[in-house]
């Protein structure tokens, strides 16, 4: 019988213990292998929720773009009865994350999948936001030449205002405050911009505003973990 796949959430910040519910650990109490994108900050979330665990009595893999080899080495310890947890290096594994690849892998075979609830920043971005919940898309990153990104910028203000759709994107954190700079010159002035910023962290900040509010008074968020919404009604 093959074993079962368990997604295992993780903290968007180390000290956000509270965020992850107790369950979780019963689920990592039943996995024998665990699959990771970042094997260090995976061993260590694990620790922080069960002191007493023994990381070395476990096998462990990392995940990198969950390449041919790697599906095959997952696949092989599923059929042959080990239950396996994946990781994500933070939230939720299988949300805009290489754990997908896996977990797709486990469908095809006819494994049992458990999803376990956990902190998801995209989520909690949307649900503070304020802005359309019942129909949403996530972009990843944007493109990083400014001509390109101007571009797709004003396609998903676009898109937003004739799907009536929330507009969900990132950026890498050394770059946020030329990404909200270029947002405010592109769209139009009516158009909403949510920044979240350090989500669970004691120093989040979850705000709202037009791009004509948000122009009067650039937020200053270079290098701090952040995710961007737009909506154009």
């Amino acid at each position: 019988m093959a074993g079962s796949v368990f997604l295992i959430p993780t903290f968007l910040y180390d000290h956000a213990v509270e965020t992850i519910p107790l369950y979780v650990l019963d689920a990592v109490k039943q996995c024998h292998v665990f699959f990771v994108e970042n094997e260090r900050t995976a061993r260590r979330h694990l620790k922080l929720l069960w002191r007493e665990m023994v990381i070395d009595d476990y096998k462990w893999f990392t995940i990198h773009k969950a390449e041919e080899e790697v599906q095959k080495i997952f696949t092989q310890l599923l059929k042959e009865g080990n239950n396996i947890g994946i990781i994500s290096e933070a939230g939720c594994p299988g949300i805009a994350d290489p754990g997908q690849v896996l977990v797709n892998a486990a469908q095809k075979i006819g494994s049992t999948v458990k999803p376990l609830v956990g902190p998801s920043s995209i989520l909690l971005a949307l649900m503070a936001s304020g802005m359309n919940g019942q129909r949403f898309q996530f972009t990843g990153y944007l493109p990083i030449e400014s001509g390109e990104r101007k571009t797709v910028l004003k396609e998903l203000e676009n898109e937003s205002s004739k799907k009536k759709c929330t507009q969900i994107f990132i950026e890498t954190p050394y770059r946020n405050n030329q990404l909200i700079k270029q947002i405010t010159e592109t769209c139009k002035p009516q158009t909403q911009l949510c920044v979240a910023v350090d989500i669970t962290a004691q120093t989040e900040t979850i705000v709202t505003k037009t791009i004509a509010e948000w122009k009067n008074q650039l937020p200053d968020i270079h290098k701090r973990l952040a995710i961007f919404l737009l909506y154009s009604s």
